[in-house]
């Protein structure tokens, strides 16, 4: 399959001036676009559905479905692990490069300081504290942001679950949710399948979705209610959870700091048993 970004820059001057805009905003835009509906591109381009499918038409495609599906390809091949790799060693300093990954952790923090404000943070714990159950959804890097959520909210709640979203065991959960349960839900690239059918289906029984994902093109964004972004990018090839624990460190500790009494119940409780069957090693 041929690159979509490459012809439509090829075809440029063979276009009209309102499939050139329409041209413009996928080049400037592919990572969103690529999700987006014929109707939903129209809309943000200001223009007709009928001018998007004709400038897909004269591009070669049987429509803007085969369009769509080739710009997914090329963006999931920029994301795989070893195109990430190879394009950070292109710009990096390997004699500092403990330096460089503190720098780089440190400007993410920052960024996600602007990206959510408190009010919204707010929301979501109100959401949490309002919710029968909450169930922390994620796969493979994503993972260990979903197992310190739910082992930290458990401890103050006792109502949290881990479902990895990778295995079809989440079908068994998700049968039994109702609109008064939450979903946590992590996804980084190149965005694995399972979750996103898994917080779909939670979705069509009314369950809300909050999502920690890398950016608002994300395909997991359709389907949630509150969006919490981090990035994850790394120096390296992986999918780094470091922006996203700071978040979910937060959600932590607020829980547990406005609910202070049932938390401090629970870890006495907690604490009563490890001591009794000597759960940690006495000095």
């Amino acid at each position: 399959m041929d690159n979509p970004l490459v012809n439509l820059k090829d075809n440029m001057t063979e276009l009209t001036v309102a499939q050139r805009k329409v041209a413009d905003y996928i080049i400037q835009h592919p990572s969103e676009v690529a999700f987006l509906t014929v109707e939903q591109l129209a809309r943000q381009v200001g223009t007709s559905t009928t001018t998007v499918m004709r400038l897909t038409f004269n591009l070669g495609y049987t429509g803007y479905s085969e369009f769509q599906k080739g710009l997914q390809t090329i963006l999931r091949n920029r994301t795989a692990p070893h195109t990430r790799l190879e394009t950070n060693l292109k710009h990096m300093d390997d004699n500092n490069l403990w330096g460089y990954t503190v720098s780089q952790h440190l400007k993410q923090i920052e960024n996600v300081m602007e990206l959510i404000s408190r009010e919204h943070l707010d929301t979501i714990i109100e959401e949490i504290f309002v919710s029968n159950r909450i169930f922390c959804t994620s796969v493979r890097s994503g993972l260990p942001v979903g197992q310190y959520l739910t082992h930290g909210l458990n401890r103050s709640l006792g109502n949290s679950k881990l479902v990895n979203a990778d295995t079809s065991d989440w079908i068994d959960d998700v049968i039994n949710m109702y609109s008064t349960d939450l979903i946590i839900a992590t996804s980084f690239p190149r965005y694995a399948k399972r979750i996103i059918e898994f917080v779909k289906t939670a979705k069509e029984r009314g369950v809300k979705i909050i999502a920690i994902t890398d950016n608002y093109s994300a395909p997991i964004v359709e389907h949630a209610d509150y969006i919490l972004p981090c990035d994850s990018t790394s120096i390296a090839f992986h999918n780094s959870p470091i922006t996203a624990m700071i978040v979910a460190d937060y959600i932590i500790s607020a829980v547990a700091i406005k609910n202070s009494d049932k938390t401090r119940e629970r870890l006495d409780e907690v604490n009563n048993i490890l001591t009794r069957i000597k759960y940690h090693h006495s000095q």
